[in-house]
């Protein structure tokens, strides 16, 4: 019999605190790959974000407008293929009070083709195109609120207070996504309709511009270039890779990232005590017969071998249990539910397979970790002195 499966059969004396250690480590490998994927979600949209593509802001902040005149300077840029612009709107719909979605103004005309992951299909484009105050929604939104082809949608905007008529519109479109990192639970209208419905002193502003370029290995330079057009003029403007200016957006929760790695690597310690607490009491609790496996010939480092082989054995066990428990919750229920319901924060919410590995080989190597003192005790303990004690 191997040293691995004499540890194995060595565990079932104990089958309580067995199966405790075991369920503690999967739980605590479950921790682990929950706050894992939340990281791994929540930035998703930049790890995967478009190589081709540039986004234009205000120089000073996100929040601040540009002149709608700067979308056409930017078509002219070298390296510039497409350009489109967009407005956040920040809409809400009354009758789903508690439910958050993205709302967007978009040039219909060519926003699509900017960010050809949003599909739609060429009867609801045709529609939505000829229809000033229609709308497209994701499928999930569709899905989550009731929304349907034809249907009527009033929304509120605390950025746009509506004036004389309410914010109406017609759901024209519903798309869906070919990358897993896009939100599909999205409302875009058309950006003139917002424009003419705003006061004077508030059109032909613009939130954010955003191009394709015909190089994606010159992102950087071409992004540079377009902002030397606007470096004399009064509005000077920002134009960063999609995967730099999502990094930058998100900058603000980069705390709550930093925590949810930090809370990791206690998960990670506190795993490592749990095996150290049971493989520290088994060897105390064997210190006789260890003492007797010296006395018939083992060596120390077969003492040592053969308590490594109980960690590896339960750091298997429960790296396994909490696999087996992972999938089903996160793959079938969590997963799910945050994506229909959350989609705006978490577009695609699923345990990335590195990840995945990353834990089961922890739960091994850190079970190893933890049995490393014990093991050198029980293979320095003296023959004479060990036996003495018992007797």
């Amino acid at each position: 019999m191997t040293f691995l499966g004499l540890a194995a059969k060595n565990l079932g004396r104990n089958k309580v605190r067995t199966g405790l250690t075991v369920l503690g480590v999967a739980v605590a490998v479950l921790t682990f790959l929950l706050l894992r994927t939340v990281v791994s979600a929540w930035t998703a949209g930049a790890d995967h974000a478009a190589k081709d593509r540039v986004v234009t802001r205000h120089k000073v902040t996100f929040v601040m407008t540009l002149p709608k005149r700067y979308a056409d300077d930017v078509r002219k840029a070298p390296g510039v293929k497409l350009s489109s612009w967009a407005n956040w709107f920040g809409g809400r719909d009354p009758a789903h009070e508690d439910e958050f979605f993205a709302t967007f103004a978009v040039d219909g005309k060519t926003y699509f083709a900017v960010v050809p992951e949003l599909v739609v299909g060429e009867a609801q484009m045709a529609a939505f195109l000829e229809d000033k105050s229609g709308c497209i929604v994701g499928d999930m939104l569709a899905k989550k609120l009731g929304y349907a082809l034809g249907q009527k949608v009033t929304l509120e905007s605390g950025i746009y207070p509506a004036t004389e008529t309410p914010w109406t519109f017609t759901v024209r479109g519903i798309y869906t996504a070919t990358a897993r990192n896009v939100d599909r639970v999205s409302l875009m209208f058309h950006w003139d309709y917002l424009n003419d419905a705003l006061p004077e002193a508030r059109r032909d502003e613009v939130g954010w511009i955003m191009s394709r370029v015909e190089d994606p290995t010159r992102t950087a330079d071409i992004g540079a270039g377009i902002d030397q057009l606007f470096d004399e003029r009064d509005i000077q403007t920002l134009s960063q890779d999609e995967h730099t200016f999502l990094k930058s957006f998100m900058a603000g929760f980069s705390a709550v990232l930093t925590a949810f790695d930090i809370i990791s690597v206690v998960i990670l310690a506190i795993m490592t005590l749990i095996l150290g607490n049971t493989i520290a009491m088994g060897v105390r609790e064997r210190t006789s017969e260890f003492a007797t496996m010296r006395a018939i010939g083992f060596l120390p480092k077969h003492i040592a071998v053969f308590i490594l082989s109980e960690a590896v054995t339960l750091g298997l066990l429960g790296g396994a249990l909490g696999l087996v428990i992972a999938f089903p919750l996160v793959e079938g229920l969590l997963g799910r539910w945050l994506e229909e319901n959350m989609g705006a924060i978490f577009p695609f919410f699923r345990l990335p397979l590195p990840v995945v590995g990353l834990a089961f080989a922890l739960s091994v190597a850190l079970g190893v970790l933890a049995s490393l003192l014990p093991a050198r005790t029980a293979a320095r303990i003296k023959v004479t002195e060990a036996l003495r004690r018992v007797a």
